[in-house]
C-alpha cells in the first residue's frame, strides 16, 4: 500500500511538470517577489506607534527568573482593531527565540509579559508584527551574573 501511494505521488509530480504547473518550490520563490522590500526584513528605525518597547532589568542573576515586558508602540500603544493589530510579539535572546506571544484584534492588547531565565548575558530582542507593514524590532542588552 505504502508502494502505491508512493508511486500515484510521483505520477502526480510528474503530470504536474508536464501540463506546466509550477512546483512547490517555484511557487514559493514567485510568491516571494510579490513582497516588496518593507515586508521582507524587520523595521529597526524608530516609529512611536510601531516600535516594541522592552521592559526588563539590566542585570539579572543566573538562572534567576524574571519578567520581560514587551509593549508595541514605544511612544503610544499601537490600537488592537478589527482592521490593524498586532500579530504577534517575539522575544529573542541574541539570534534565538524564546517566546512568542500571537494577538487577536480587539481583544488583546498588544502588551505581553514574558517570564525568563537566563545563563549568560547578551542582548534581549523584541519583534512585533503589525497587519500593515514589516516586523518592527528592537533590542536591549542585559547581563547576568553568576
Amino acid at each position: 500500500m505504502t508502494t502505491t501511494i508512493r508511486n500515484a505521488a510521483c505520477t502526480g509530480l510528474a503530470l504536474l511538470g508536464l501540463l506546466g504547473g509550477a512546483t512547490p518550490v517555484q511557487a514559493e520563490e514567485e510568491q516571494a517577489q510579490q513582497f516588496t522590500p518593507e515586508f521582507r526584513q524587520p523595521h529597526t528605525s524608530f516609529d512611536p506607534k510601531h516600535t516594541p518597547k522592552i521592559t526588563a532589568p539590566d542585570s539579572v542573576k543566573r538562572g534567576a527568573w524574571f519578567d520581560v515586558t514587551v509593549s508595541v508602540g514605544a511612544g503610544s500603544l499601537h490600537p488592537s482593531l478589527q482592521e490593524h493589530f498586532v500579530r504577534y510579539i517575539a522575544l529573542y535572546k541574541d539570534s534565538v527565540e524564546i517566546a512568542r506571544a500571537y494577538l487577536h484584534p480587539v481583544y488583546s492588547s498588544p502588551t505581553v509579559t514574558f517570564k525568563v531565565a537566563l545563563d549568560e548575558g547578551g542582548s534581549l530582542r523584541a519583534v512585533a508584527e503589525p497587519t500593515h507593514s514589516a516586523a518592527w524590532e528592537a533590542s536591549k542588552k542585559i547581563s547576568v551574573a553568576p
